[in-house]
């Protein structure tokens, strides 16, 4: 399964910017497009490893359940 490099903005607009097919290669692609940003860029960049870019976004916009705290 491939590697999607995203670029998330404030309002949950999904960019699709690279798809990668090994995992350090990606990982450097996302630190290094990070490392670009300015203090003024608010704009989120995530890798996400999924099948397809359909299925990587869906996993993108897909809410995260909270953990509890204290629920071991």
């Amino acid at each position: 399964m491939p590697y999607f490099v995203y670029q998330i903005s404030e309002d949950k607009k999904l960019q699709c910017l690279d798809r990668i097919d090994k995992y350090r290669d990606a990982r450097n692609k996302v630190r290094n497009l990070r490392s670009q940003q300015t203090n003024s860029d608010t704009a989120l960049i995530r890798l996400i490893h999924a099948s397809n870019q359909l299925e990587a976004e869906r996993l993108l916009l897909t809410p995260r359940e909270t953990p509890i705290e204290g629920d071991d």
